[in-house]
């Protein structure tokens, strides 16, 4: 979550609920005043799923705490009062916050509203600065809100954490009091009802009960090690990504999980993606290492007095000298990065070969592993990891093909939705900022809007679902960050789309039109299903552990009456081999339970993995020709020919159906 200060425009387009969230932080901060007067406060914005306001408080503030601050708040809803915004100017500002008043219930001589008066350095010069108030309290807020505290539903205090005063771990810790707040009490209950099965479907949870992966302190945090069974998904899904690329015209490549500085300076991820890449290997060869030598003796020498008179002009150039020493000394040997981003590798594929418009578009599709040095704090279970497989491809096209393909990829990703059920989702169309051309983003205005306008005019066509935000854009072009929905109403960012039309440029990446006039393709980078990480970890929680029998882990368990050390059963055992052979030779992942456990034990512990079908075998099923199936979450579903069974199973597979 991020701490930085919402723009005028982000606030503008704030939703309803947005607004009522974030008139309810303010509503808690006026709690908290009237129990404890002294508390200091510092920002109270609406978050994805509720709000927090973050307080400086001598007393610790704990959920036993909750139920009394929650009464404070009740009253001030019931007195609805009214959000009532001032303008005032920054002397005046500061002259409130220096007597204590902003985010008070009235004026504190010797409590100056710290908080206040460093929110107030974050607002730009020539920005009208706003204040609001409901009942006593006042505080430095650019809104909006509600109109007044009584139009706040349903709400709930939910915990307690502690917080860096905007983030930095240099300035003080404060408490972050997080709630929710919703238009009424059933959607209140809904969300909480969500949130309880949301905790049984946990991916972290549901990824250890059923041997899925698990995490190592001796390989290091963020680095999934994947177990039998969790390997399967990952195979499953790279599988219907290459029949599905395949068809749509893609060549498959490999590349290597580093490379030199020098592309990633080129790429441009260099200096500015620095923070999220692991740090570099240096490696020196012989010759390296024996100049180092001769620099660090050289250094040396240059720092011994001169022998021929006084130092003066002859020092100067002595400190030249070691500067250029210096600066050799770090350019020996060569620097290596692990790959954090798939794009410098695919570039250079490209321009390994002449090209021509007749090879165009160019379609190069990987696999990929990435590293990426995410924070400590910020890892979580599979979702935010610091080694990944990304369902990567680059697309490189001339702008008359851009439409097409662009629309070829978004069908990819509905092709998909319906594929694993996903029934709700949202494609976010992230454009630039004018006034933050040559810093945030590249300096050319024109192929900005040109490629904008190109976006939005295929997105129309396609009907998908879509917003459009400004100022979030890569820095290379614009992109599409595609939002999806669990069956829960959990959102996941699923993947991103993006248009780049200055890294080729830099790679000097160009095609032989038909004037034979050498041109730099358009790329269009593309990873519909993400990484493995995140999709999978998606995935268990969409399905609950439940997948589908084609994705399934362990797809059929056959289950005879009988064990291996019971003579009686022995045609039976026999009887349920066989069908485990068939079904295995012809690609199906089954088992078979030949222990001699009672059936019904046999069926809980095929529940418990969630096996998909099981198989239930006993003599009168041997003696008809017959399997009795079971499948997790139906139950039995009765005798059926031996030859049925095998034959639904195939295609069931076969057409990966949900």
């Amino acid at each position: 979550m991020s701490d930085e200060r919402k723009t005028l425009e982000q606030r503008h387009q704030m939703s309803d609920l947005e607004r009522l969230r974030h008139s309810a932080a303010h509503v808690l901060a006026t709690a908290i005043l009237r129990i404890w007067p002294e508390a200091q406060f510092a920002a109270g914005p609406p978050v994805e799923n509720g709000f927090y306001y973050d307080v400086d408080l001598p007393h610790r503030i704990s959920p036993e705490d909750f139920e009394k601050i929650e009464a404070e708040m009740k009253k001030e809803i019931k007195a609805n009062n009214v959000f009532e915004r001032t303008t005032v100017s920054r002397a005046e500002a500061i002259a409130l916050a220096e007597s204590g008043r902003l985010g008070g219930l009235s004026e504190r001589p010797g409590n100056v509203s710290k908080f206040k008066i460093g929110n107030l350095q974050d607002i730009p010069e020539g920005e009208e600065i706003s204040l609001y108030r409901n009942g006593d309290f006042l505080d430095l807020c650019a809104g909006p809100h509600v109109m007044r505290t009584g139009n706040i539903g349903a709400f709930k205090l939910t915990s307690v954490a502690s917080a860096y005063y905007k983030g930095d771990e240099k300035n003080p810790q404060l408490q972050r009091i997080y709630g929710t707040a919703f238009k009424n009490k059933t959607e209140l209950e809904a969300y909480f009802t969500m949130l309880e099965e949301a905790k049984k479907r946990d991916h972290r949870k549901l990824g250890k009960e059923l041997e899925l992966f698990c995490f190592d302190d001796d390989v290091g945090p963020g680095l999934p090690l994947w177990l039998p069974r969790g390997t399967v998904l990952i195979e499953e899904i790279e599988k219907l990504a290459k029949e599905t690329e395949f068809a749509g015209g893609y060549d498959r490549v490999r590349t290597p999980h580093l490379a030199r500085e020098n592309m990633y300076l080129t790429s441009g991820h260099l200096p500015y993606y620095a923070e999220s890449m692991f740090p570099p290997m240096e490696l020196i060869e012989e010759s390296g290492r024996q100049r180092r030598k001769e620099i660090e003796a050289e250094l040396s020498a240059s720092f011994e007095p001169p022998t021929d008179g006084p130092m003066g002009r002859d020092e100067e150039q002595r400190s030249e000298k070691r500067k250029a020493l210096l600066t050799e000394f770090n350019d020996v040997g060569d620097r290596y990065y692990l790959k954090a981003m798939n794009c410098p590798h695919h570039h250079k594929l490209f321009g390994a070969v002449p090209r021509s418009y007749r090879d165009l578009p160019l379609r190069l599709a990987e696999y990929g592993t990435c590293y990426r040095y995410e924070q400590s704090g910020e890892l979580f279970g599979l979702m935010r990891v610091r080694a990944m497989q990304m369902n990567d491809a680059h697309i490189y096209c001339t702008e008359a093909q851009f439409a097409s393909e662009f629309h070829a990829v978004n069908e990819m990703y509905l092709k998909y939705f319906k594929i694993f059920g996903i029934d709700r989702y949202q494609f976010r169309f992230s454009t630039h900022d004018p006034r933050e051309l040559g810093k945030k983003f590249v300096d050319q205005s024109e192929l900005w809007l040109k490629t904008e306008n190109m976006v939005r005019d295929v997105l129309v066509a396609s009907g998908a679902p879509f917003v459009e935000v400004a100022n979030e854009a890569a820095f290379y072009g614009p992109k599409i960050d595609i939002q999806i929905w669990n069956v829960i109403g959990k959102e996941f960012t699923l993947a991103t789309n993006q248009v780049d039309f200055a890294v080729p440029a830099r790679f000097g990446l160009t095609y032989k039109d038909r004037d034979n006039s050498s041109k730099t393709p358009l790329c269009i980078h593309r990873a519909p299903l993400g990484t493995h990480e995140r999709f999978i970890g998606f995935l268990i929680e969409h399905y609950a552990g439940n997948f589908p029998l084609w994705l399934s882990p362990e797809q059929v368990r056959v289950l005879p009456i009988g064990g291996d050390d019971e003579p009686d059963a022995k045609d039976v055992i026999d009887y349920a081999r066989a069908i485990q052979t068939e079904l295995r030779s012809a690609g199906v992942r089954a088992t078979i339970d030949v222990t001699s456990d009672p059936i019904k034990a046999k069926i809980a512990s095929a529940e418990t993995m969630k096996v998909h079908t099981m198989l239930v075998i006993g003599k009168r099923d041997l003696e008809a020709g017959n399997v009795a199936v079971r499948v997790h979450g139906k139950g039995n579903l009765g005798a059926k020919p031996r030859a049925e069974v095998v034959a639904d199973l195939l295609a069931a597979i076969k057409e990966r159906r949900s």
